[in-house]
């Protein structure tokens, strides 16, 4: 109908389907299924919604032909369906007796089920509202040939077709990433905490410890049931106790978190909003549950989406959030390059000493996993990744990304990469493989001489690959780390990296360094480097930094070819023979390709020269 053709197109767009034909099977409209004739018959028996119709009445069929929003069928699965009706206001979503069919939206899907089950295992989906954030969502499973029909309570949100039937088959949820949605919940749940009072140091925990608690499968299954928010409180406790505690978490770091839900749950608005309501404890369950860590399930993905998360979940946040939290989330292109240059593979031990919320390790793991056996991925989840991060907050968010990930033994350690019982214990894994982004402007170390640290964990001939501010490669800064380096250690490359790629977080351009372990640098050594300014990224309001164009595939591709192969190549990369009193960057040593140069070029480059000289106090 008219009035709900808001809705119809909000269900498509969140189940991200096409009326007709598609990879999974077929969206058919308003009933009209003339390719199943089953279909046809059974939605002729149950005929037109009627105004008022008990659930269990087989007897009063509607009048009409029967037009419910969609049917949607698999090619996989010929025996379930999927029935969804719609309503355009919230205030038709689901009467109380569920008798009312042709006035709401449940009650006209569980109609329709009730004569489908007949032949089909029906997935009935009542859809109020044509907005995400006003729109209501109720799901229910009736299987074939049963009198009762049970509601998928968990399910209160759209998802791809498929993963309906990945749920009834009792499998991990796996969602498509959508940065779209991780930063609208992020909105919401940033906000909503905010409002409850909940403070900025508390705020990370509760979220990774909800997602730690959701590893545990008797709590993922049973925390819908829960009635009073004391015996929530109880289970996901013990749910996080038994998840980190088969990690090898130790004790203080537990109690940290379980410490944080009593400081929590304890507040006034947890305690007086009902458990069936929107923000109370169990609806901040519910939305990680099948909104964030869906995206995470997916394990040869090398998103991070809970960094994204929490990156989002910062800029939104009110007040000091942000410095609460302290995480600069390098750029996903950026972490993949960066394990691409590494080298690494299905064999390789990954460290990274700075590990943040774990962005370096997820990707890691997904190039890892590529083909890897079985046996071999279990072998990379139980020692094939390292970390460690000194901040007890975004350590908690580490540990809770690897665990979601199903690594098996979190290898993420507690603490300052400079501690030397972390260090003893880490040089004995035979690590080969280094990925760090160094806090910037630290009191006590500079960026290089945690790149140095991470050198001398790893194997001889290891590879590390960093990423630090530019100032780092030139000659007047750091000279006692940049001697000790070479002494110790060969850099092999440097890349001049495009100035806003952690737009805008970053206070300096930065640059990547590819170092080998354990070996001086050669004095007859040329090093690589490569002049990557432009990744051929764009702003976007909303959006930041983003590949509008879809030109990163192949400018990864080009840069990757030229490092490797050691291709001098004018505007693009130069081999050069340095010291450690030298310039290390591309513009020093590179020819200029005059050919492609126009009066734009050269005024953005005085302008990019200007604020070079800005940041990095040269007069």
């Amino acid at each position: 109908m008219a009035n709900e053709k808001y809705s119809e197109n909000f269900v498509l767009k969140e189940m991200r389907c096409d009326l007709g034909e598609n990879e999974f099977g077929k969206v058919y409209p308003q009933g009209d299924v003339p390719d199943i004739s089953a279909i046809e018959k059974l939605l002729g028996k149950a005929g037109g919604k009627p105004k008022e119709c008990a659930i269990d009445d087989y007897t009063l069929g509607g009048t009409g032909k029967a037009k419910p929003e969609f049917i949607i069928t698999f090619h996989k699965n010929a025996n379930t369906i999927i029935v969804v009706e719609c309503k355009r206001s919230v205030k038709q979503h689901q009467s109380d007796k569920l008798n009312k069919p042709k006035d709401f939206a449940v009650d006209g899907a569980l109609y329709y089920a009730k004569f489908l089950k007949e032949r089909y295992n029906v997935i009935a989906i009542g859809v109020s509202g044509s907005k995400k954030d006003d729109s209501k969502i109720s799901t229910f499973y009736w299987q074939k040939g049963h009198d009762e029909y049970k509601e998928l309570s968990r399910l209160n949100i759209l998802l791809e077709p498929v993963i309906y039937l990945q749920y009834l088959k009792g499998e991990r949820i796996s969602r498509q990433y959508s940065l779209e949605e991780i930063r609208q919940t992020a909105i919401d749940m940033s906000n909503s905490l905010r409002v409850a009072k909940v403070t900025a140091n508390d705020k990370p925990i509760f979220i990774a410890g909800i997602l730690i608690a959701l590893q545990n499968e008797d709590f993922e299954d049973a925390y819908m049931n829960a009635t009073t928010l004391k015996g929530l409180e109880w289970n996901i406790s013990s749910a996080i106790s038994d998840v980190l505690g088969d990690a090898g978490v130790k004790q203080d770091r537990i109690d940290n978190i379980l410490n944080t839900f009593k400081n929590v749950s304890s507040l006034h608005h947890f305690q007086t909003t009902k458990m069936n309501e929107d923000y109370s404890l169990r609806w901040y369950i519910q939305e990680l549950d099948m909104k964030i860590k869906p995206m995470m399930n997916i394990a040869d993905s090398s998103i991070d989406a809970l960094g994204e998360f929490y990156h989002e979940f910062i800029k939104f946040s009110n007040g000091d959030d942000g410095k609460a939290l302290g995480i600069v989330l390098t750029p996903q292109h950026l972490t993949e390059l960066m394990c691409d240059v590494s080298g690494l593979n299905k064999k390789s031990r990954v460290l990274d000493t700075c590990a943040g919320s774990g962005g370096f390790l997820v990707t890691a793991m997904s190039k890892m996993f590529k083909n890897a056996n079985y046996h071999e991925i279990q072998k990379i989840r139980e020692d094939g990744l390292y970390g460690i991060e000194a901040d007890p907050h975004i350590y908690t968010l580490c540990i809770a990304n690897m665990i979601v990930r199903r690594d098996g033994k979190s290898n993420i350690h507690y603490g300052s990469c400079f501690d030397k019982k972390i260090v003893d214990e880490l040089k004995k894994k035979n690590i080969d493989v280094g990925l760090i982004n160094p806090p910037y402007s630290q009191d006590d170390y500079n960026e290089l001489e945690f790149v140095e640290q991470l050198l001398s964990i790893l194997v001889t001939r290891g590879i590390a690959v960093a990423v630090v501010p530019i100032n780092c490669a030139l000659g007047t800064t750091c000279k006692e780390v940049r001697e000790r380096l070479f002494k110790k250690h060969t850099l092999e490359a440097v890349f001049s990296m495009p100035t806003e790629i952690f737009n805008p977080a970053a206070s300096a351009p930065p640059c990547v360094m590819v170092w080998t372990a354990n070996v001086p640098h050669p004095e007859d050594k040329r090093t690589f480097f490569g002049y990557f300014r432009d990744d051929g990224f764009v702003k976007r309001k909303k959006l930041g930094r983003i590949d509008a164009h879809g030109k990163w595939e192949e400018i990864r591709k080009k840069w990757l070819y030229l490092y490797q192969n050691k291709i001098e190549e004018p505007g693009y990369s130069v081999m050069h023979h340095v010291s450690h009193e030298d310039e290390w960057c591309a513009e020093a040593y590179m020819e200029t390709d005059y050919s492609t140069l126009c009066a734009a070029d050269f005024e953005k480059k005085i302008k990019e020269y200007a604020a070079f000289k800005f940041l990095n106090g040269v007069k």
